[in-house]
Order: structure tokens, then C-alpha cells, then sequence
């Protein structure tokens, strides 16, 4: 008996000091991953939801999480060994019990940091560089895809606009076609350059090749952007077009465009549009030649929260979403996401820091 009660009081202290906090890593990191992606997701889709409103879009971003554990244990325990029978003197009888109890708690700490101030509006409203469209493109993302969702125009070729209601340049839409056929073909490759003075400069690699197919479009997509056929890289910048035959212009749009580009094909009640509350949009009777070019981005609305999204976002008593099984909408919102990191719109302002502990 008094080997028993050892060996139950050592299994409960060598418990008591075990380690919980190495076993909550590989579920907590997947977890919090996944509840901060979710997040970001339906923040992104509300905010080009409320522009089609002519509301504001606000940015909160999740600047830390603390996971705080605490495991606490205690052990009460007796025993008494003795003669209770005074008849018997030689007869010795032993008694005890133990008591172990431990209480578990998970409180973590999330800190929110607003997105706010004039330096994170001038970069929310600043054009993405150029550099950035062609990494885009070099690293695998499909320029029918990067192209016009990235540019308002190319060596004065317009790209379409919804918001605008402007149709794209034939030219545009058969350059980016091209520059598919090129991106496949490998044909077309980007490098960066750097000089002395520590300058970065982008250009545009035409690769030598002896099908005559990818010469023929390499002749062709230097034909349509005014480019002088015997060089083979051509510098890229910033801006409308030079006119000058051996570089390429681009004029970028912002991530505010963007998402002002895409709030315009969203999904709204007419009696909202005709009520003023929200801005008119993609009519029935818009031209082919504005809603066929480009991804495509099919935000819906429901009176009900829809059951099979992939993701959803509240605004007005409605809900806007985008269907789980569309592939290409979801394609497409994925690259807006990550334009945000390409567009380095992270800057903090001074607003205050919110802290809200979640308690279990």
C-alpha cells in the first residue's frame, strides 16, 4: 500500500512540472494563421464593397498576438499508519488518499494597429512601380491576368476601365495576348540592373530564338508598342508615353484604383443605386469590348449570410460574397491581396494601438 501511494504522488508531481507550451505550437501557428488570413480576406472584400458605397475604406492590421498559457496543479495527500484495534497488538493497519487537481488556461492578448495618417494614404493612392508588374509576370502570374488589373496604359495603349466606362485599345488586348504567348514560350524575360551610383533599372529581354513563331511575335509586340525592331532589351519607366522608340512607359495604376476598378463591378440591389446610396456600376447594357477584357472579379449579394463562400463580408444589412466555386474571381481577388505587400501600403500612423484580450 505505501508503494502504491509513492508512485501515485511522483506520477502527479512529474505532471505538475511538465511543459504544455512546445505541444501548443503545431495547432496554434495553423490556427492563428488561418483566422488572421480569413480576416485579411474579408477585410479586403468590404473595402471595395464600401467604395462602391462612397464609404471610406478603413485598414486594421493585426500588428501582434500573444499567446499566454498557464497550467496550475495541486497535490493534497495523507497517510497514517498505526494500530486501531488495541486487542490485537500486533496487527499494524495503513491508510491514505490523495487529491489532485489543475486547472488550464489559454488567454491570449491580439493587438490591433489602425492602417491611418498621410503616409499610408499617399502609398494607398501612389502607382505601383513598374519593376513590380514585370516580377508579377516573371514570377509565373499570367500578364492576360497582372496586365489589366496593373495598368492604365502601355507606350499610350489604353487599358479598359469599368469605373470609366472605357473601352481597351484593340492593341492592348492583342499585346497582352502576346505577351502571354511570349511568358509561356520564355521568350520574354525581365531584368534588373543596377548602377554605379546604386540606381535600380528594369528592362525587358527579348530572348534570341530560332522559331520563327516567337520571332514573328517578338516583331509584333515591338510593332505595337513603337519599338525599334534590331534591339533586343528595352529600358521600362514610369509614366505616359515618351515617344522614343528604344523604352517602354508604363503608366501604373494605384492600389485605390484598383479597388475602385473592381468596387464598380460589384454585385448591388438596384434600388440602392437609385436611391443614391450606392454609385452606378456595371450596367446590363455595358459594351463587350469594357466587361470582356480583363479577370473577371463576381462579387455577389444575398439578404442571407451564404453557406458555401469563399469568402463574405456584412455591409448595410446584406451580404456580399465571392462563390467557392469560382475559380477565376478567386484567382483574381488572390493577386489583389498580395498587391497590397507589393504596394508596401503598411505604414502605421499615430493612432492609437487597440488591445483586446480574448479570454477562454
Amino acid at each position: 500500500m505505501h508503494q502504491r501511494l509513492t508512485a501515485i504522488v511522483l506520477s502527479l508531481a512529474l505532471f505538475a512540472c511538465s511543459s504544455i507550451g512546445p505541444a501548443t505550437v503545431p495547432h496554434d501557428r495553423i490556427d492563428y494563421a488561418s483566422a488572421i488570413g480569413e480576416s485579411w480576406k474579408e477585410q479586403t472584400l468590404l473595402n471595395i464593397v464600401k467604395l462602391r458605397y462612397g464609404d471610406m475604406p478603413i485598414f486594421l492590421e493585426v500588428a501582434q498576438v500573444v499567446a499566454g498559457y498557464q497550467l496550475q496543479s495541486a497535490l493534497t495527500g495523507n497517510f497514517t499508519l498505526g494500530n486501531f484495534t488495541s486487542s490485537l497488538i500486533d496487527r499494524l493497519t495503513a491508510t491514505g488518499g490523495a487529491t489532485a487537481g489543475s486547472t488550464y488556461t489559454d488567454r491570449p492578448t491580439v493587438i490591433y494597429q489602425p492602417l491611418t495618417g498621410v503616409d499610408f494614404l499617399k502609398r494607398l493612392m501612389t502607382p505601383i512601380p513598374p519593376s513590380s508588374v514585370l516580377f508579377m509576370i516573371q514570377s509565373g502570374y499570367s500578364a492576360e491576368l497582372v496586365l489589366p488589373i496593373m495598368l492604365n496604359s502601355i507606350n499610350g495603349l489604353t487599358n479598359a476601365s469599368i469605373r470609366l466606362k472605357r473601352p481597351a485599345d484593340p492593341r492592348f488586348v492583342r499585346l497582352v495576348e502576346l505577351m502571354r504567348e511570349g511568358q509561356i514560350a520564355g521568350a520574354i524575360q525581365i531584368r534588373i540592373e543596377r548602377s554605379k551610383e546604386g540606381a535600380e533599372s528594369s528592362l525587358v529581354v527579348f530572348e534570341p530564338s530560332k522559331d520563327p513563331q516567337l520571332l514573328t511575335r517578338g516583331m509584333e509586340i515591338k510593332g505595337i508598342l513603337g519599338l525599334r525592331p534590331e534591339l533586343r532589351q528595352f529600358n521600362v519607366y514610369f509614366g505616359g508615353y515618351s515617344g522614343k522608340d528604344n523604352e517602354i512607359d508604363m503608366s501604373t495604376r494605384s492600389m485605390l484604383q484598383i479597388m475602385l476598378e473592381f468596387a464598380a463591378t460589384v454585385q448591388v440591389p438596384e434600388a440602392d443605386v437609385a436611391q443614391g446610396r450606392a454609385t452606378p456600376g456595371l450596367a446590363a447594357n455595358t459594351p463587350a469590348a469594357i466587361t470582356q477584357n480583363g479577370p473577371p472579379l463576381r462579387i455577389i449579394v444575398t439578404d442571407a449570410q451564404p453557406q458555401d463562400a469563399y469568402v463574405a463580408a456584412q455591409y448595410g444589412g446584406r451580404w456580399f460574397s465571392i462563390a467557392d466555386t469560382d475559380i477565376q474571381s478567386k484567382y483574381t481577388f488572390a493577386v489583389i491581396m498580395l498587391l497590397f505587400s507589393i504596394a508596401d501600403t503598411g505604414v502605421r500612423g499615430a493612432a492609437p494601438v487597440v488591445t483586446i484580450p480574448a479570454n477562454q
